[in-house]
Protein backbone atom coordinates (compact mmCIF):
# COMPACT_ATOMS: atom_id res chain seq x y z
CA UNK A 1 0.00 0.00 0.00
CA UNK A 2 1.49 3.51 -1.10
CA UNK A 3 1.72 6.34 1.03
CA UNK A 4 -1.59 8.85 1.21
CA UNK A 5 -0.88 11.53 -0.66
CA UNK A 6 -1.54 14.74 1.31
CA UNK A 7 -0.30 17.65 -0.76
CA UNK A 8 -1.44 19.08 -3.86
CA UNK A 9 -1.18 22.00 -6.16
CA UNK A 10 -3.47 24.81 -6.44
CA UNK A 11 -3.07 28.49 -7.98
CA UNK A 12 -2.31 31.70 -5.26
CA UNK A 13 -4.79 33.81 -6.74
CA UNK A 14 -6.56 34.71 -10.00
CA UNK A 15 -4.66 35.07 -13.45
CA UNK A 16 -5.66 35.88 -16.76
CA UNK A 17 -4.68 34.37 -20.38
CA UNK A 18 -5.38 35.11 -24.03
CA UNK A 19 -5.30 33.16 -27.14
CA UNK A 20 -6.06 34.56 -30.60
CA UNK A 21 -7.12 32.64 -33.91
CA UNK A 22 -8.63 33.60 -36.89
CA UNK A 23 -10.20 37.06 -35.75
CA UNK A 24 -11.64 35.00 -32.32
CA UNK A 25 -10.41 36.06 -29.27
CA UNK A 26 -10.43 33.77 -26.34
CA UNK A 27 -9.82 35.02 -22.91
CA UNK A 28 -8.87 32.95 -20.00
CA UNK A 29 -9.37 33.34 -16.58
CA UNK A 30 -8.25 31.04 -13.68
CA UNK A 31 -9.54 31.06 -10.23
CA UNK A 32 -8.85 29.63 -6.92
CA UNK A 33 -11.96 27.87 -5.92
CA UNK A 34 -13.09 25.26 -2.35
CA UNK A 35 -16.72 24.88 -3.56
CA UNK A 36 -19.32 23.97 -6.47
CA UNK A 37 -21.21 27.26 -4.99
CA UNK A 38 -18.17 29.52 -5.42
CA UNK A 39 -18.18 27.90 -9.12
CA UNK A 40 -21.47 29.08 -10.03
CA UNK A 41 -20.65 32.59 -8.62
CA UNK A 42 -17.79 33.09 -10.50
CA UNK A 43 -19.62 31.67 -13.79
CA UNK A 44 -22.44 34.05 -13.39
CA UNK A 45 -19.99 37.32 -12.89
CA UNK A 46 -18.02 36.43 -15.77
CA UNK A 47 -21.16 35.80 -18.30
CA UNK A 48 -22.61 39.24 -16.62
CA UNK A 49 -19.70 40.87 -17.33
CA UNK A 50 -18.59 39.57 -20.46
CA UNK A 51 -22.66 39.24 -21.94
CA UNK A 52 -21.46 40.42 -25.38
CA UNK A 53 -19.67 37.51 -25.81
CA UNK A 54 -20.74 34.15 -27.36
CA UNK A 55 -19.49 31.17 -25.44
CA UNK A 56 -18.33 30.80 -21.56
CA UNK A 57 -16.88 27.68 -21.50
CA UNK A 58 -15.22 26.43 -18.32
CA UNK A 59 -13.72 23.31 -15.91
CA UNK A 60 -13.27 23.23 -12.29
CA UNK A 61 -11.11 20.57 -10.01
CA UNK A 62 -12.14 20.57 -6.35
CA UNK A 63 -10.35 18.25 -3.42
CA UNK A 64 -8.49 15.41 -4.37
CA UNK A 65 -11.13 13.17 -4.82
CA UNK A 66 -11.92 11.71 -8.37
CA UNK A 67 -15.51 13.12 -8.93
CA UNK A 68 -15.46 16.47 -7.80
CA UNK A 69 -14.56 18.11 -11.25
CA UNK A 70 -16.93 19.19 -14.14
CA UNK A 71 -16.31 21.12 -17.48
CA UNK A 72 -18.99 22.87 -19.74
CA UNK A 73 -18.73 23.57 -23.71
CA UNK A 74 -21.55 26.74 -23.71
CA UNK A 75 -22.86 25.66 -26.61
CA UNK A 76 -19.61 24.97 -28.60
CA UNK A 77 -19.81 21.56 -30.46
CA UNK A 78 -19.60 18.93 -27.72
CA UNK A 79 -15.58 18.21 -26.18
CA UNK A 80 -14.08 20.97 -27.96
CA UNK A 81 -13.94 23.51 -25.71
CA UNK A 82 -14.59 22.45 -21.39
CA UNK A 83 -12.57 19.22 -22.48
CA UNK A 84 -9.21 20.93 -23.42
CA UNK A 85 -9.70 23.46 -20.44
CA UNK A 86 -9.77 20.32 -17.96
CA UNK A 87 -7.02 18.80 -19.89
CA UNK A 88 -4.96 21.43 -18.61
CA UNK A 89 -5.62 21.68 -15.01
CA UNK A 90 -5.07 17.89 -14.84
CA UNK A 91 -1.88 18.20 -16.85
CA UNK A 92 -0.85 20.54 -14.45
CA UNK A 93 -2.13 18.40 -11.61
CA UNK A 94 -3.82 21.21 -10.39
CA UNK A 95 -6.75 21.46 -8.05
CA UNK A 96 -9.27 23.72 -6.02
CA UNK A 97 -9.31 25.46 -9.56
CA UNK A 98 -11.64 27.20 -12.05
CA UNK A 99 -11.06 27.87 -15.33
CA UNK A 100 -13.49 29.71 -17.54
CA UNK A 101 -12.16 31.09 -21.75
CA UNK A 102 -14.48 33.23 -22.78
CA UNK A 103 -14.39 33.53 -26.71
CA UNK A 104 -15.93 36.59 -29.01
CA UNK A 105 -16.06 35.02 -31.93
CA UNK A 106 -14.61 36.23 -34.97
CA UNK A 107 -16.34 35.50 -38.08
CA UNK A 108 -14.40 32.47 -39.00
CA UNK A 109 -15.13 28.79 -38.21
CA UNK A 110 -11.73 27.01 -36.67
CA UNK A 111 -13.21 23.40 -36.82
CA UNK A 112 -13.06 21.23 -34.48
CA UNK A 113 -9.59 20.94 -33.79
CA UNK A 114 -9.15 24.67 -34.22
CA UNK A 115 -11.61 24.95 -31.47
CA UNK A 116 -9.99 22.38 -29.18
CA UNK A 117 -6.69 23.88 -29.69
CA UNK A 118 -7.58 27.03 -28.96
CA UNK A 119 -9.40 26.44 -25.80
CA UNK A 120 -6.81 24.43 -24.76
CA UNK A 121 -3.96 27.13 -25.55
CA UNK A 122 -5.66 30.09 -23.56
CA UNK A 123 -6.43 27.56 -20.43
CA UNK A 124 -2.61 27.02 -20.66
CA UNK A 125 -1.82 30.74 -20.76
CA UNK A 126 -4.06 31.41 -17.84
CA UNK A 127 -2.00 28.40 -15.74
CA UNK A 128 1.43 29.74 -16.91
CA UNK A 129 0.55 33.15 -16.02
CA UNK A 130 -0.78 32.18 -12.15
CA UNK A 131 1.49 31.04 -9.33
CA UNK A 132 1.82 27.83 -7.99
CA UNK A 133 1.24 26.96 -4.63
CA UNK A 134 1.59 23.23 -2.70
CA UNK A 135 -0.94 22.67 0.12
CA UNK A 136 -1.02 20.39 2.75
CA UNK A 137 -3.97 18.30 3.80
CA UNK A 138 -4.63 18.03 7.40
CA UNK A 139 -7.47 16.53 9.46
CA UNK A 140 -8.06 18.09 12.77
CA UNK A 141 -8.06 16.57 16.45
CA UNK A 142 -8.80 17.48 19.95
CA UNK A 143 -6.92 16.68 22.98
CA UNK A 144 -8.52 17.13 26.55
CA UNK A 145 -5.99 16.84 29.61
CA UNK A 146 -5.67 18.38 33.29
CA UNK A 147 -3.27 21.50 33.42
CA UNK A 148 -0.86 18.78 35.29
CA UNK A 149 -0.13 17.47 31.88
CA UNK A 150 0.17 20.58 29.73
CA UNK A 151 3.73 20.24 29.57
CA UNK A 152 3.49 16.86 28.42
CA UNK A 153 0.88 17.72 25.76
CA UNK A 154 3.19 20.72 24.84
CA UNK A 155 6.57 18.38 24.56
CA UNK A 156 4.65 15.86 22.16
CA UNK A 157 3.13 19.11 20.31
CA UNK A 158 6.75 20.61 19.39
CA UNK A 159 8.11 17.23 18.75
CA UNK A 160 5.71 15.85 16.10
CA UNK A 161 5.84 19.44 14.81
CA UNK A 162 1.74 20.55 14.94
CA UNK A 163 0.30 23.17 14.21
CA UNK A 164 -1.95 24.32 16.92
CA UNK A 165 -5.65 25.61 15.41
CA UNK A 166 -7.46 26.42 19.08
CA UNK A 167 -6.11 25.92 22.83
CA UNK A 168 -8.67 26.56 25.71
CA UNK A 169 -7.03 26.58 29.01
CA UNK A 170 -10.07 27.61 31.52
CA UNK A 171 -10.96 24.81 33.48
CA UNK A 172 -10.07 21.57 31.29
CA UNK A 173 -7.10 22.05 28.78
CA UNK A 174 -7.96 21.60 25.57
CA UNK A 175 -5.91 21.77 22.13
CA UNK A 176 -7.24 21.54 18.82
CA UNK A 177 -4.23 20.58 16.71
CA UNK A 178 -3.99 20.09 12.62
CA UNK A 179 -2.44 17.05 11.24
CA UNK A 180 -1.30 16.08 8.09
CA UNK A 181 -3.21 13.23 6.67
CA UNK A 182 -0.71 11.22 6.17
CA UNK A 183 0.52 11.12 9.25
CA UNK A 184 -2.87 11.12 11.02
CA UNK A 185 -3.28 7.97 12.76
CA UNK A 186 0.31 7.65 14.21
CA UNK A 187 -0.07 10.93 15.68
CA UNK A 188 -3.28 9.78 17.11
CA UNK A 189 -2.17 7.00 18.72
CA UNK A 190 1.04 8.70 20.12
CA UNK A 191 -1.60 10.95 21.99
CA UNK A 192 -3.99 7.97 23.08
CA UNK A 193 -1.36 6.01 24.64
CA UNK A 194 0.25 9.04 26.85
CA UNK A 195 -1.03 8.94 30.05
CA UNK A 196 -3.42 12.06 31.53
CA UNK A 197 -4.08 12.90 27.78
CA UNK A 198 -7.89 12.28 26.40
CA UNK A 199 -8.30 12.10 22.27
CA UNK A 200 -11.15 13.98 21.15
CA UNK A 201 -12.17 13.31 17.56
CA UNK A 202 -13.19 16.92 15.97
Amino acid sequence: MGVEKDTYYTIKSKSEGLFKDKGSKFLAFAFPVLSEEKVKDIVAAIKKQYHDARHHCYAYRIGLSEDCYRYNDDGEPSGTAGKPIYGQILSNDLSDVLIVVVRYFGGTLLGTSGLIQAYKAAAADAISNSEIIEKTISKPLGLKFAYDYMSTAMRLVKQENLEIEKQDFTETCRLFINIRSSKYMQVKQLFEKTYGIEVVEV
